[in-house]
């Protein structure tokens, strides 16, 4: 930043000379005091401009992402590449989440029942749950399970977070079981949360607590919406 600004101030310095004259012959010939302060002036005036610059593309960027994320997203792309096994549940109607699983007036926060069969070669299983019209917020993260039928209200309140959108508003919710090899150290991102790159968090299954990777086996994808009325 020092450098800049006396890179600035040499060029501003120049500028100053050009317009108040250097030397013998200058119609006014100015003092050094003087040409410094003209200097100074043109140097603040540059700098809060290019940070006023600044600011604004940060607030188009900020702008642009909040509204981003309020738009759908599509829920199969984050496991297109891995092989797939279907996964159901007595929590979801006609497409629809039962109001038990809310964080709502008219819900328990209770977690969905999920049922699925082994997969033949995994020896764990990770949940994740994420609104996509919220640019995948995360309400469901849950590791180490050997169970492949977990009943309503299974998870623990430290793991799970039921729907919640604004009154009036439809959402879709996608569950994720993902079926691994091996045990992982840890899922990435937090409960009630936005997250920063799911298929980032997703992917990263996909390296053991040893750090073996090709630890995902597949992924079972099931989706509903939840309308807060």
């Amino acid at each position: 930043m020092k450098v800049k600004k006396l890179l600035a101030m040499s060029l501003c310095l120049s500028f100053a000379f050009s317009l108040t004259g250097c030397g013998a012959g200058g119609e006014s010939e100015a003092s050094t005091e003087e040409m410094t302060s003209v200097a100074e002036k043109i140097v603040v005036t540059t700098e809060a401009s290019t940070e006023a610059t600044t600011e604004e593309v940060i607030e188009e960027e900020t702008t642009e992402e909040s509204s981003s994320a309020v738009l759908p997203y599509d829920g199969d792309e984050l496991v297109s590449k891995y092989a797939s096994f279907e996964v159901t549940s007595s929590s979801i109607t006609d497409g629809v989440w039962n109001d038990v699983i809310s964080n709502s007036d008219k819900g328990s926060n209770a977690s969905p029942e999920l049922t699925w069969e082994p997969v033949e070669g995994a020896t764990v299983y990770a949940i994740y749950m994420v609104d996509i019209n919220m640019h995948y917020f995360l309400h469901w993260n849950s590791n180490g399970i050997t169970e492949t039928s977990l009943p309503e209200g299974w998870a623990p309140e430290s793991d799970y977070v039921g729907p919640y959108p604004p009154e009036g508003g439809t959402h879709t919710y996608d569950v994720y079981v993902i079926a691994l090899k091996n045990p992982i150290e840890r899922l990435k991102g937090g409960v009630n949360s936005l997250t920063v790159n799911m298929q980032d968090f997703i992917d990263s299954t996909d390296t053991d607590i040893d750090g073996n990777t090709g630890n995902i086996v597949a992924i079972g994808h099931l989706s509903g919406d939840f309308t807060n009325d």
